[in-house]
């Protein structure tokens, strides 16, 4: 086993944590037996994403309506020629939740690749077009997340990057709930980029979790647990994590079970409304 493997589980070891990772577990395996995905798993799978990105926006104060969430990510409706900032916000959360479809096994094939999609997708009006789809360069800072303090300097990016992917490499010899907490705090605390990190913070969460068979059809629906108790929570929680703690690390490892539970019942929501030909 790596050190970094090692490492993690002794994370997932601290008090309370292996009681909340198996009720993560076995919401996922609840999820995954339901009768609507014997046939219907693409159905379920797209509406679980309009649920996804409608929270994770919310969490950046882009609040729209789960129905026009729906209808851009259909294509039924078309984003402004002429975004306003809120709503060029909501469009790389929308992106980067959608792209997280298109990932696969690359998450843990060649996790900074799937990086760098995502933040193309989330960022893609945000930034200048030469910093799309690469971390922060010497001179360029990053304003989000202030709560959790400063963003590191950008030397410092590539060596915390590392560690990120170092993280997502070890995903089999680790409990899946626990990579997917560890990457999601990484890169809200390292903020790779100069804008969109929070869309692929919980982008990338999803990702992980289908990726490494936790949620394998990806119906959960995991920003939907995050946002359950509002931003202030959720960045409270990133906060503890921050900390280095192991009381702090445990919140947050609570915290992201506690948004997987949620989601798979979420998740189960939607199956319900799929296997009775309609969408909540």
């Amino acid at each position: 086993m790596s050190d970094v493997a090692t490492s993690l589980n002794r994370l997932a070891s601290l008090p309370g944590v292996p009681e909340q990772t198996a009720a993560a577990r076995e919401a996922c395996t609840r999820l995954r037996w339901h009768e609507a995905l014997r046939r219907r798993i693409p159905e379920a799978a797209a509406e679980s994403r309009v649920r996804g990105a409608h929270a994770s926006a919310a969490l950046e104060g882009a609040n729209l309506s789960v129905d026009i969430v729906r209808d851009l990510m259909r294509g039924a409706t078309a984003w402004p020629e002429n975004p306003d900032p809120v709503e060029q916000v909501a469009r790389g959360v929308v992106q980067a939740t959608a792209e997280t479809e298109r990932l696969g096994p690359m998450v843990r094939t060649a996790p900074l690749q799937a990086l760098a999609r995502l933040h193309v997708a989330a960022a893609s009006g945000l930034v200048e077009p030469a910093q799309l789809g690469r971390p922060r360069q010497e001179g360029e800072e990053c304003a989000e997340f202030v709560d959790l303090g400063p963003a590191p300097a950008a030397e410092v990016v590539q060596e915390r990057l590392a560690g990120i992917v170092d993280v997502l490499l070890a995903g089999d010899q680790v409990p899946a709930v626990v990579v997917a907490a560890v990457v999601h705090a990484e890169i809200a605390h390292v903020r790779p980029f100069v804008r969109g990190n929070g869309a692929v913070a919980r982008a990338m969460e999803r990702a992980v979790i289908r990726s490494t068979g936790l949620d394998p059809t990806g119906v959960a629906v995991p920003e939907v647990g995050h946002g359950a108790q509002g931003g202030p929570a959720y960045l409270g929680a990133l906060a503890a994590y921050g900390t280095g703690t192991p009381e702090g690390v445990a919140l947050w490892l609570g915290q992201c079970s506690e948004a997987i539970v949620a989601g798979a019942e979420e998740g189960m929501r939607i199956c319900d409304a799929v296997r009775a030909g309609r969408l909540l």
